[in-house]
């Protein structure tokens, strides 16, 4: 599954892995139900609510591109599910993604599940939000997961912890 990714990212949204339909369609996130794009909407970083269940429509992937948003993985293996995930994936994931953190020179990355996140970085007492230490010269955050298996965050928590890393890399939000 490609990266999403322009010329000028400024928010770097790192999930865990692509699932099953994300990468039939090549379009991240795309599960019916996820919540990442109902959360965008929620915050105000994207001005229209995003369905990207049969592929990106090009005006929807312009519009991610010219708001700074870019969108990555920890692991590269498409899994039903991120708990088919290794701990050793995780962890060689995340050292991929400390080096294409630096080429891709974002001001915020943003990684979506603290239990990956924990593992990927060898931080087993790390709390969400932002991180002490940065990653490739980001500020490092750790917001939920908008996965439907991360029940107990609703599209509004979600929508308000994205906010607040939009707000910390210099990313316009309405509403």
């Amino acid at each position: 599954m490609p990266d999403l990714l322009g010329p000028d990212v400024r928010l770097l949204f790192v999930g865990i892995n692509p699932g099953l339909w994300t990468t039939a369609v090549q379009a991240h996130f795309a599960r019916r139900g996820n919540r990442f794009y109902p959360a965008l909407f929620r915050a105000g970083i994207v001005d229209r609510l995003i369905d990207a269940s049969a592929g990106y429509a090009p005006d929807d992937l312009a519009h991610l591109r010219a708001k700074g948003i870019g969108i990555t993985n920890i692991a590269a293996r498409t899994t039903a599910r991120a708990d088919e995930l290794s701990a050793e994936e995780l962890i060689a994931g995340g050292r991929s993604l400390a080096e294409r953190v630096l080429d891709i020179g974002p001001k915020v990355v943003a990684i979506l599940g603290i239990t990956a996140y924990r593992t990927a970085f060898a931080r087993p007492r790390a709390v969400a939000g932002p991180q002490e230490e940065d990653l490739g010269g980001a500020r490092l955050w750790v917001v939920p997961n908008p996965s439907g298996l991360n029940a107990h965050s609703t599209v509004a928590s979600l929508g308000h912890a994205y906010r607040e890393v939009a707000l910390a890399a210099g990313i316009t939000c309405g509403r």
